[in-house]
């Protein structure tokens, strides 16, 4: 019997309970912010939010809005828990990651709450397999405060423009200067490794950028190592929304479209570098 259509009567005793007909939808979404084993996982009516952080100064959130789900329940306001993600992709991909064409692994998942293990049953071609994997206490997560009313700036550009870009740029760079401006050079991504400095510019009538908001001009360094992890989700996604804050914070969220032509979200948040900042005073 295939899992949609199982009865739901474990579920209506769990928190949680969700369905979703190919389990790639959702792997491929965790994959994209997987650079630390444990992530946060909260759940509301509108979706699944899994935060993932580093050091205390990198953020990333993945978005699975509920209307991803072919089900999507929460009993509560909210629901919040801590897993280790490594595990949680490893049971997702448990099928193999590529399918035979015509084939997809299905999945019910559901929480019972505190203490609680999350619970997997997934099926592929009428072998099911189910997984439990325990849940931990969240902790307290970083808060960038990032609201729209606190952006001063904003470029909205085609993913292949920053693909090309860090393709481009020289790597070795402990940094990556973002210049965003009203006025020349607009948009500019600067790096200083061992071949020299190296700039990229962007018009903003550039055919990459769709949206140019720029209040004032603000040049911030952001270290490489740190931004690395969202390549992930540069590269499966179709455009991203580039922001900083007054304290040049930023913002990068991605607009991921999978298979089926469904969006979801990838967004990550970036201190930008002290030490250099320090050092140009």
């Amino acid at each position: 019997m295939p899992l949609s259509a199982q009865p739901a009567a474990a579920a209506e005793a769990s928190l949680l309970s969700a369905s979703l007909d190919n389990a790639r939808h959702l792997s491929s979404i965790l994959r994209a912010v997987h650079f630390q084993d444990h992530a946060t996982c909260f759940a509301t009516a509108n979706g699944l939010r899994v935060t993932v952080e580093a050091a205390k100064c990198v953020q990333a959130n993945a978005f699975i809005q509920a209307e991803i789900f072919q089900e999507f329940a929460v009993q509560e306001e909210s629901v919040t828990f801590r897993i280790n993600l490594s595990v949680l992709l490893d049971c997702l991909t448990i099928f193999g990651t590529s399918s035979l064409p015509g084939t997809s692994t299905a999945l019910r998942m559901s929480y019972s709450g505190y203490g609680c293990p999350l619970m997997l049953f997934l099926e592929e071609g009428g072998v099911v397999t189910v997984c439990k994997i325990n849940t931990e206490e969240p902790e307290e997560l970083l808060d960038f405060d990032f609201c729209s009313t606190k952006v001063v700036n904003k470029i909205i550009l085609q993913s292949e423009g920053l693909r090309e870009a860090f393709a481009e740029l020289d790597m070795t760079s402990e940094v990556l200067q973002i210049t965003m401006s009203p006025d020349k050079p607009y948009f500019r991504l600067s790096t200083f490794g061992n071949a020299g400095s190296a700039h990229l510019d962007y018009p903003r009538d550039s055919d990459l950028i769709e949206a140019f908001h720029c209040n004032q001009t603000q040049t911030n360094r952001y270290k490489i190592s740190l931004l690395k992890p969202s390549t992930k989700a540069l590269a499966l996604s179709c455009k991203v929304s580039i922001r900083t804050d007054a304290q040049g914070f930023l913002s990068l969220q991605y607009m991921i479209r999978n298979e089926d032509g469904q969006v979801c979200f990838v967004e990550y948040y970036c201190c930008p570098n002290e030490d250099t900042a320090e050092a140009e005073l």
